[in-house]
């Protein structure tokens, strides 16, 4: 029996719309869970203080700790490991342990932009002051015994590094003097100040929250 070659037709491929429709919706699910996942864990790596830093002290990478943190558009705040220098940075204000070291709180060692001198007071220094302050110094120029001229900002936003016991037995009580750092463009005025017996003193720009 011959068979009837109209009938050995092949098998036609069967495309459904609907499975492709439901395939593109699967795979822009897939994608979007994907760029969601993605965009919600855009974290930057940011150096945070091993220990307590105080001012003037030099930092290499050895003495941070790298965390990633989500900081948005202000990451250019904070110290990352591509902005750390090889030489190192100098600590301008107190970083707490655990801190993240923000930029405005640490300075290039190279240049010597900042120098430290020790100022004697005229007056009480403030309870509120401490190293790591930040504070203005005043100063009135001495045009005679006993007598001054107007106050005038001496040095803006001074970093306290240290305050200055008093020694010895004929010592005044409390303390009247401290190290401040001082842009290198401010110590010929401060020296002069101090030459000139100027009458100096501090008053503090900023209080912290935890005092």
């Amino acid at each position: 029996m011959v068979s009837n070659p109209a009938r050995r037709t092949g098998r036609r491929f069967w495309f459904d719309p609907r499975f492709a429709i439901g395939l593109a919706l699967v795979v822009a699910a897939v994608v979007g869970v994907y760029w969601i996942v993605a965009g919600s864990d855009r974290t930057t790596a940011v150096f945070a203080a091993r220990s307590t830093l105080a001012v003037g002290d030099h930092v290499a990478a050895s003495d941070l700790v790298t965390m990633r943190v989500r900081l948005g558009s202000t990451d250019d705040l904070y110290v990352t490991p591509d902005r750390l220098p090889q030489e190192g940075l100098v600590v301008t204000r107190t970083i707490a342990a655990g801190e993240l070291v923000p930029a405005s709180a640490v300075g290039r060692t190279s240049g010597a932009e900042l120098t430290s001198l020790v100022v004697e007071l005229t007056s009480s220094l403030a309870a509120s002051i401490g190293p790591g302050s930040v504070v203005d110094v005043w100063s009135s120029r001495s045009t005679g015994q006993a007598a001054y001229g107007p106050p005038t900002v001496l040095v803006g936003q001074a970093a306290v590094v240290r305050l200055v016991e008093p020694a010895g037995l004929a010592a005044p009580s409390g303390i009247r003097s401290l190290e401040v750092l001082v842009p290198k463009g401010a110590v010929a005025a401060v020296l002069e100040a101090i030459a000139n017996r100027d009458a100096i003193a501090v008053v503090p720009v900023n209080e912290p929250l935890g005092k």
